[in-house]
């Protein structure tokens, strides 16, 4: 199954949190917050204009992204693999990695 977001619509891979604190507890599903860190595996060509123009999206497959908590909708595919399917504007930011100096 291919899931091919449309519009300015992206589909993004929740980063799951670890499980157990430091402490050594293991937090159990019901306690666990839910993500909002992810990895954008798809997106759409962009949001339609009036003029009839594509604005190219903010965000690209590969991009680490954090979203609003309880934003989008969840899908599995058939697998069970979990996704989220968002709009670009419930994207609050892009996760960048800073480069290690030589």
């Amino acid at each position: 199954m291919i899931i091919q977001p449309l519009h300015d619509r992206v589909l993004v891979r929740p980063i799951e949190r670890e499980e157990t604190l430091p402490s050594g507890i293991v937090l159990p599903e019901t306690a666990k917050e839910k993500p909002m860190e992810g990895e954008v595996v798809a997106v759409g060509p962009g949001e339609l204009l009036e003029n009839g123009e594509r604005r190219p999206l903010d965000v690209q497959v590969g991009d680490r992204v954090i979203y609003a908590k309880y934003a989008g909708t969840e899908i599995k595919d058939e697998e069970g693999n979990k996704y989220l399917l968002l709009r670009e504007n419930d994207i609050l930011a892009k996760v960048v990695l800073e480069k290690q100096p030589a």
